[in-house]
């Protein structure tokens, strides 16, 4: 037997570091060549490590939230191959995990539903089962895991659903009558360690906010006739066509205004000190994920008809959504869009996606009465909620854009006229 020290691997870019976001193997355990073991992050993306040879777990340095350098040790495997890796000096790399196995479950008479062990650490799961389980009142550390590394998988939370169903029943039936008489104090705290996709977030979201005097600029539009050319085309959609949103149309309509508005298309090469303005489109899309806040990007939009819009807008979101996104699809934008669609509320004050110049956020669509030609009428209105980098584009610039763009949603033939 010999030993095989695999190291952070160099993940491009000039990345020098990478977060471990999840272990997905433990020190014990027999592993898989190309078997994902571990998730870890850049500034740019999650990527997924797998095993680089078949063996058993030796240590394991880091845990979620740890930094580790690249060449720096990530896991030793003791394995039945003749090549072997020297370990280096104690100390020169991140902490290593107990190497005492977390407990398996322990076996229940036959005929009896098995109650495993609590685990030891952190317990592994989706967000959409931590939620779901959040929801049931029941305490994932309850549950066996048979995904990789002692996942919890769907079909794990299933069983452990159904089988505590009834008890959890009784216990909140029990709890109502207790709390009946009067109302009951909540207690304790709960600490959430910001790793991932969310400190990255974080990170650049205060860069942004530090670094980049904020111009916000709201505008009042009638999408009166906008609404209605969208539910008309969406009537005469072919099947499995993807649905026209608002977004389409804003992003065409930004295709032609961005063109007399260059500064509003550009980037801050902050190095070069030098503002990098672009002729292409490529509109960064703020998609809600399970991870997070991500920006998807759809490339060439200039060059995209209103249906071929559509379609990329949602590939790119569910791909964002899913965690299948590309580190190319995931960088790039050069104007981001933002929406959150029902909940869009009247007016929201976007933080631009560095090293960009401007967001645009559309809010919440309603009908409301206004004046027109003297006689109060019905209209469909809503609000643009904007953000500019008032470094380089002047107040003025920013207005006089929200307003050519206003014009084409309000008039939307314009939209698809040429010239």
């Amino acid at each position: 037997m010999t030993r095989y020290v695999f190291k952070m691997p160099d993940l491009g870019e000039g990345t020098v570091e990478a977060e471990i976001v999840a272990w997905h193997v433990k020190v014990g355990e027999h592993v898989d060549e190309d078997q994902v073991m571990a998730e870890v992050m850049t500034e740019k993306a999650a990527v997924e490590v797998p095993a680089p040879v078949t063996g058993r777990v030796v240590s394991i340095a880091g845990g979620p939230g740890d930094m580790i350098r690249v060449g720096a040790e990530l896991i030793v495997f003791e394995t039945e191959s003749a090549e072997a890796e020297t370990l280096p000096p104690a100390g020169e790399t991140g902490r290593s995990a107990s190497e005492e196995p977390v407990p398996a479950p322990i076996p229940a008479p036959q005929g009896h539903e098995p109650m495993p062990a609590p685990k030891a650490g952190r317990v592994m799961a989706s967000p959409a089962s931590r939620r779901r389980a959040k929801e049931a009142g029941l305490d994932l550390a309850q549950v066996g895991g048979s995904g990789p590394g002692g996942r919890i998988t769907r079909g794990d939370l299933e069983a452990a659903l159904s089988g505590a169903a009834a008890p959890a029943a009784q216990a909140v039936t029990a709890t109502k009558r207790a709390a009946a008489p009067g109302l009951a104090r909540r207690t304790g705290t709960e600490e959430v360690k910001v790793i991932g996709v969310r400190r990255v977030i974080a990170n650049r979201m205060t860069d942004a906010k530090r670094n980049i005097p904020h111009f916000a600029y709201v505008e009042e539009v009638d999408v009166t006739e906008l609404e209605a050319l969208r539910q008309h085309l969406n009537g005469r959609l072919p099947k499995g066509a993807a649905p026209l949103t608002y977004l389409p149309f804003l992003i065409a309509a930004l295709a032609r205004v961005l063109e007399d508005y260059p500064q509003c298309n550009a980037w801050f090469d902050t190095e070069r000190n030098v503002v990098v303005r672009h002729r292409a489109l490529h509109a960064g899309v703020a998609t809600q994920t399970p991870d997070g806040l991500k920006v998807p990007v759809v490339r060439h939009a200039e060059a995209l008809t209103l249906w071929e819009l559509a379609e990329e807008i949602k590939r790119v979101s569910e791909t964002a959504r899913s965690g299948k996104a590309t580190r190319e699809e995931l960088s790039g934008s050069t104007i981001t869009v933002t929406s959150l669609g029902k909940l869009g509320g009247i007016v929201s004050t976007p933080i631009i996606n560095a090293p960009e110049m401007a967001i645009i956020g559309v809010n919440k669509a309603i009908d409301r009465p206004v004046v027109m030609n003297g006689a109060i009428t019905v209209r469909r209105i809503m609000n643009v909620s904007s953000s500019f980098d008032h470094r380089f584009v002047d107040g003025y610039d920013a207005a006089a854009m929200i307003q050519a763009l206003k014009d084409m949603l309000e008039h939307p033939a314009t939209i698809f006229m040429a010239g």
